[in-house]
């Protein structure tokens, strides 16, 4: 009885053991391809999961994350028989881990080739100096392609990137050379536009300041003359006062003769040598000299 339990033991250890060995973790993101006697039998989800042990195997761990292969630079030739180096990068992901373990014997290699050979077909179709400049339409053409044809391996290619592209080195002095020129033609074109805002500036800098000065002038010269005829305005309101007060007072004509012969009086201080006295003064030359003897008899008597 001893033997049959130890032996029932090792049964039980061995069984187990086995079990453990055949219960597999699928991590996220990835999935086993499972085989049943030689054959497909299904694919693993992320789960736990237990196979037949001896009649079940895993084939394949797949990885279903978006991947990225770098391909080693590939020769080509471009319509104007330019020979250029451009490597490429290649961005996919597997869709069906079935069809990538039975499709393709190496997709990896099947996709390196599939690029070269599609990057030599459209390249050959356009001008070295198209080429630099249509990258973008380049990779989308390049990754329609590969996409098509990847289809059927359970491949998705979501990107492709153009790397680098290598012309050869005399190809490469000649653009340095044009670039060079290109940035000195360039530098010379803002000098001269520095040059000319410059000399603007300063012009109109001289023309405003030629206009103030005008302004200036033109200001001081109406006001100047705006002075000069409020004098002639004050002069003309202080006589036309003067000629309406003596018109209010209703001077005499003895008072208009004494005033006519003060005013000859001022004109005779002058410095003219020939005087003419009209007739009206001459008449009243006697009347003032009456009235200076009235004055002095009056002051006699007061003596």
């Amino acid at each position: 009885m001893p033997a049959i339990f130890l032996v029932i033991i090792i049964i039980a250890i061995i069984a187990i053991i086995v079990f453990i060995k055949n219960v597999k973790v699928v991590p996220q993101a990835h999935s086993f391809v499972i085989e049943r006697l030689g054959a497909y039998h299904q694919s693993w989800g992320t789960g736990l999961h237990w196979k037949i042990p001896f009649i079940d195997r895993i084939a394949r761990r797949v990885s279903l994350k978006e991947q990225v292969v770098d391909f080693p630079p590939q020769p080509v030739i471009t319509k104007d028989n330019v020979t250029m180096q451009i490597d490429t990068v290649v961005y996919f992901q597997i869709t069906d881990p079935k069809l990538y373990t039975y499709g393709v014997e190496n997709p990896l290699a099947a996709i390196e080739n599939l690029s070269a050979t599609t990057l030599r077909n459209i390249i050959g179709e356009l001008e070295f100096d198209h080429t630099l400049t249509s990258r973008d339409v380049i990779n989308t053409k390049i990754r329609v392609i590969l996409d098509e044809a990847t289809d059927a391996w359970g491949i998705k290619v979501n990107r492709v990137e153009l790397k680098n592209i290598l012309p050869p080195r005399e190809i490469q002095e000649a653009m340095e050379k044009q670039m060079k020129a290109e940035r000195e033609r360039r530098a010379r074109i803002t000098e001269a536009e520095g040059q000319r805002e410059s000399e603007i500036t300063v012009a109109e800098g001289h023309k405003q300041a030629a206009i103030l000065q005008a302004d200036a002038v033109k200001e001081k010269k109406i006001r100047e003359a705006e002075g000069e005829a409020e004098a002639i305005r004050s002069v003309q309101q202080a006589y036309a006062d003067a000629l309406r007060m003596l018109n209010d007072a209703a001077p005499s004509e003895k008072v208009i003769a004494l005033k006519s012969l003060e005013a000859f009086q001022k004109a005779a201080d002058g410095k003219a040598t020939k005087i003419i006295i009209p007739s009206e003064i001459q008449s009243l030359a006697g009347l003032a000299t009456s009235v200076k003897e009235v004055f002095h008899t009056e002051d006699v008597q007061n003596q």
